[in-house]
C-alpha cells in the first residue's frame, strides 16, 4: 500500500472569510477514503465527429480501460498518496480479472472486494468525439452484481474517514450510510441518476455533488441553482451540496451561500472526458481530508477533473501530486459567491 503524502495543492490567496466545512472529519483511521460502488471496463472509440444516424465514421483510436465511478474515484485518491480501500463486485469473466488488478496495482485495498461466479463485469461502450472530448456512453450491468441491503460490508465504513458512494443500490448504500453515521465517518456521494429506493439514501449523506442533470431529474425544475437549493433541502441541515458543470467548473450551496470554480484549462487539450466526475470528487476529498476549506477542496476537485482529460480513459490521465501542484490555476474570479 502507497504511504501517504501531504495535500499539495495551495489554496488561492486569501480575499475574503472562506467557509469550512459544517462537520467534523475523523482524524485518523485505518483508511482516509473507502469505497463503495461501481467499477466498470470501458471499450474506448474515438472518431473525428459523433456521427449522425445511419452513416459511416473512419475509427481514430480505440483502447480497453478500466472506470467505474467509485473504483475510478479510489484509484485517483490511491494516485495522490491516499489510503483508499473499495468494496463492489466483479464478474469471473476476463474483464473483471482485468479491472480488479487495475485496482490492486493503484495500491487500493481489495479485501472487501467480491467475485461474482458466472457474472458478467460491467462494461461501457465509450464513443469520443476527438474534436472536444465528450463521450457518450453506452452501458450494461449484470443484475447479479447488484447488492441487497442485507449484504452490505458491514464492518467496512467505520475503516475509513469517508465513505464514498455512488448510489447505485440506493437500499445498500443506505444501509452502509447508516454504519458510517453511527461510527462517525463522512459519507459522500456522486450521484447523477434517480435510482429506484434513492430517498431513503439522501437524509444519510454529508456531502452530495451530484452531475449537472441530477438536481432537474429529482426535483424537476429547470433553474440549476432553485433545483440545488430544493436538493438541499431533502438533506440533513448540516450537509453540503454541489453538482460539477462540465466546461463551466463546479459550484456548491451551504447556509444560503453559492460557491463557484471556473474550469481549469487541460493541459495539452482535452482529449477524453470520460471519469472527469470521479476524479472531480476524489480531488475534492483529498483537499478536504488534507483540512482544506471548501472553496480550496471545490478547487482542487476542478483541477484533478482537468488533468484526467489529459489522456483517453478514467484513468491514464489521474494526477500525481507534482503534476496537481504544478498546474496553472484558472482565470481570476475562482470562488465567487452570490
Amino acid at each position: 500500500m502507497r504511504r501517504r503524502r501531504e495535500a499539495v495543492f495551495a489554496p488561492p490567496p486569501r480575499r475574503r472569510s472562506y467557509m469550512r466545512f459544517p462537520f467534523d472529519i475523523p482524524a485518523a483511521r485505518e483508511f482516509d477514503a473507502v469505497g463503495f460502488g461501481l467499477n466498470a471496463v470501458d471499450h474506448l472509440v474515438v472518431v473525428p465527429a459523433y456521427p449522425a444516424f445511419d452513416t459511416k465514421t473512419r475509427l481514430v483510436e480505440r483502447a480497453q480501460s478500466a472506470g467505474g465511478q467509485t473504483a475510478s474515484a479510489m484509484v485517483a485518491l490511491a494516485r495522490l498518496g491516499a489510503r483508499a480501500a473499495y468494496a463492489g463486485r466483479f464478474g469471473s469473466d476476463a474483464e473483471g480479472r482485468f479491472g480488479l488488478q487495475t485496482l490492486r496495482d493503484e495500491g487500493v485495498c481489495v479485501e472487501r472486494a467480491e467475485v461474482i461466479e458466472g457474472a458478467r463485469t460491467q462494461v461501457a461502450y465509450v464513443i469520443i468525439d476527438a474534436r472536444t472530448g465528450a463521450r457518450t456512453i453506452i452501458r450494461d450491468r449484470d443484475e447479479r452484481l447488484a447488492y441487497r441491503a442485507d449484504e452490505i460490508p458491514s464492518d467496512f465504513a467505520a475503516r475509513g474517514r469517508v465513505l464514498h458512494l455512488d448510489a447505485h443500490d440506493p437500499p445498500a448504500c443506505a444501509a452502509l450510510a447508516r454504519e458510517a453515521r453511527a461510527a462517525g465517518t463522512i459519507v459522500s456521494a456522486h450521484i447523477d441518476n434517480v435510482y429506484e429506493g434513492l430517498p431513503g439514501l439522501l437524509p444519510h449523506l454529508d456531502l452530495l455533488i451530484s452531475s449537472s442533470e441530477f438536481p432537474r431529474r429529482l426535483t424537476g425544475m429547470e433553474d440549476e441553482r432553485a433545483a440545488l437549493v430544493e436538493v438541499k433541502s431533502r438533506l440533513r441541515a448540516d450537509a453540503l451540496v454541489g453538482m460539477t458543470l462540465g466546461a463551466r467548473g463546479a459550484v456548491l450551496y451551504h447556509g444560503g451561500r453559492f460557491v463557484e470554480c471556473p474550469a481549469f484549462t487541460v493541459p495539452g487539450g482535452c482529449r477524453d472526458t470520460t471519469g472527469a466526475g470521479d476524479a472531480f470528487h476524489a480531488g475534492f476529498l483529498h483537499a478536504m481530508l488534507g483540512g482544506a476549506d471548501v472553496e480550496t477542496s471545490l478547487r482542487t476537485g476542478c483541477a484533478v477533473a482537468a488533468l484526467k482529460c489529459r489522456r483517453l480513459g478514467a484513468r491514464a490521465g489521474l494526477p500525481t501530486p507534482r503534476e496537481l501542484a504544478e498546474l496553472p490555476a484558472p482565470a481570476p474570479g475562482h470562488g465567487a459567491k452570490r
